[in-house]
């Protein structure tokens, strides 16, 4: 077992990867402000609420947060950032996680939840020609830049908790510490299920009642054409998708989510790793989030109608709930911390 004194060498392994991401990108953002060109976030076709902004205020926006955030990482590598305390303690962290969610949930939008909600239909489909697909279409400059912004939203997320759990002597891999009550999440967690399990089956109603000729926010003539061509299969798929989540969103509260049921040949039994739970909810809840915000903040959108809008009003709880399921989930069925031992 580590002491939390031995601890610091992770805490600057993810502060200089963070920060070496935050000053390169930043670097390519001064280009595109430079030259005016190459910015890849204003896109017509793209619903964001990032690529609303003017390459001209975006770019160098982009840069400056980037740029600023790659010292903020650098700063929080060193040991003697560690004594900060009061005001400038708070100001750092909040920049921080300012930064990290903008990263990770303003910048991306929608196309990153799309691309998610359709790979399924994309891995089964495609293959048999049942619909057509340009990848390079899909996986275009705007995509992949997006995917980039995550990645170091998430970098920079991990880099301020680890400083945020250092500076108040918590252990830097667990949280834990001496002094900390275990987090009250679990009399909220059936709560947060329900509604994690609740607005994508809303959602999923709104689809297979297109599917069936059922013009809910759509005119007749609109749900005609959508089952006449590939939409139709673009709804079933996404409603599938919607289903099949919120059933595995039982799980975070269900025995079967901790243990492998007796139908699955060779995993029976078993427990299921924490990973293999949270991650995948931990991503979801960050793409139906930022999904959510780019949805309600597209003004194109909502001039098809408020009924079209609902189920996606809700998607920032979904988000929300969702996230917290999949903690509470985490916090019950952690173990002793392999590093400072605690346990609780």
């Amino acid at each position: 077992m580590t002491t939390l004194a031995s601890a610091p060498a992770r805490l600057p392994a993810v502060g200089w990867i963070a920060a070496l991401w935050a000053g390169t990108y930043g670097f390519v953002a001064l280009i595109w402000t430079a030259t005016g060109s190459g910015y890849p976030f204003h896109n017509a076709d793209d619903i964001s609420l990032w690529s609303r902004l003017d390459p001209a205020v975006g770019a160098p926006l982009l840069a400056q947060l980037l740029l600023a955030s790659a010292v903020a990482a650098v700063a929080m590598s060193g040991a003697y950032m560690e004594r900060l305390t009061g005001g400038t303690r708070v100001a750092l962290l909040l920049f921080g996680w300012t930064s990290a969610a903008v990263l990770a949930l303003v910048v991306p939008g929608a196309s990153l939840l799309a691309l998610t909600g359709y790979a399924p239909l994309l891995l089964i489909a495609a293959p048999f020609g049942w619909v057509e697909v340009d990848l390079r279409a899909v996986f275009d400059a705007g995509l992949l830049n997006q995917a980039w912004s995550v990645i170091g939203g998430v970098l920079i997320g991990a880099t301020v908790l680890a400083w945020q759990r250092r500076t108040r002597g918590a252990c830097v891999d667990c949280g834990r510490n001496d002094r900390a009550a275990r987090v009250p999440l679990e009399r909220w967690s059936r709560w947060a299920v329900g509604a994690a399990v609740a607005v994508p089956l809303m959602y999923a109603l709104t689809r297979f009642a297109w599917a069936v000729g059922i013009p809910f926010g759509l005119s007749r003539a609109e749900v005609a054409e959508l089952r006449a061509g590939e939409g139709l299969w673009a709804a079933v798929g996404l409603a599938s998708f919607a289903l099949v989540g919120a059933v595995l969103t039982l799980g975070l509260v269900q025995r079967w989510g901790e243990v492998f049921p007796r139908w699955m040949l060779g995993l029976a039994g078993r427990r299921v790793p924490i990973s293999l739970a949270v991650v995948p909810a931990m991503y979801v809840a960050a793409m139906v989030f930022a999904g959510g915000l780019a949805l309600i903040g597209a003004p194109q959108l909502w001039e098809q109608g408020f009924l079209l809008m609902l189920p996606h009003l809700l998607w920032p709880l979904w988000g929300v709930a969702l996230a917290v399921a999949a903690y509470a989930y985490k916090l019950r069925r952690r173990g002793a911390c392999a590093d400072c031992g605690r346990e609780g």
